[in-house]
């Protein structure tokens, strides 16, 4: 909790697994839906389609990326689709609506998901009015995380400097761009399923987990918001 967020000016937030707790299965629902076109576009069964969706996902850093390279899927297709889910599973969270309602300087959502997906969900916790933006992955031109060229197309497309901006990542390795950057980045520990994750893949962070480019770790942004804002009140 004690961080030193006085010199920050942009928020930046992950979306899945981030503004909420993995534990209510909302990205395994994706995880799903994923499986399923790739067995109807592709003509597999699901076993073989879940192994080809982790292999992409591993090798080009999300399974839309591999499709599209490897079979020339429509990326919009792929996101319509994927993300036609039920979110009646996240509840109205209004201790991180207090929280972000607190915050000095602009907040954005950045995802690697699409914008319609970000507002539901945004929408469903009660917290899409308290972002100026949100960069989904059409806006990074389908390049995403941890890829370095999403974080530069978004720091330059919103005017930030990084050395102001803070970034909000369940995934430890989608914070190495930001911190090489400049950014402030923080970790967001969740209680997520782990059998769901193969070793190799970029998954959820496991509580107590940290890294060398992890400024800060936390397991409820809500309180770590809350404790920073009382710091940067009794600073002023």
């Amino acid at each position: 909790m004690n961080a030193d967020l006085r010199h920050i000016e942009t928020w930046v937030f992950d979306l899945d697994n981030t503004l909420y707790g993995a534990e209510c299965q909302l990205f395994s629902q994706i995880d799903a839906r994923m499986t399923s076109f790739i067995c109807d576009r592709l003509s597999m069964e699901s076993g073989d389609a879940l192994r080809l969706q982790k292999a992409y996902y591993v090798e080009y850093g999300t399974t839309m990326s591999g499709l599209m390279r490897e079979h020339d899927v429509c990326p919009d297709e792929f996101l319509d689709f994927v993300h036609d889910i039920d979110v009646t599973v996240l509840r109205e969270d209004r201790a991180l609506a207090a929280a972000l309602a607190a915050l000095p300087g602009r907040k954005f959502i950045f995802t690697n998901g699409s914008r319609t997906h970000a507002m539901n969900v945004a929408g469903a916790l009660g917290v899409l009015d308290q972002f100026d933006e949100i960069f989904d992955i059409k806006a990074a031109k389908y390049a995403p995380k941890p890829n370095r060229e999403p974080y530069e197309m978004f720091l330059a497309s919103h005017n930030i400097d990084p050395r102001g901006a803070v970034m909000f990542e369940d995934i430890i390795q989608n914070l190495e761009a930001p911190h090489a950057l400049g950014m402030t980045t923080v970790l967001v520990h969740t209680d997520a399923v782990w059998d769901h994750y193969e070793p190799e893949e970029k998954r959820p962070a496991r509580p107590g987990e940290d890294a060398p480019h992890v400024h800060y770790t936390t397991s409820d942004i809500a309180a770590f918001l809350a404790s920073a804002q009382r710091a940067l009140a009794a600073a002023s």
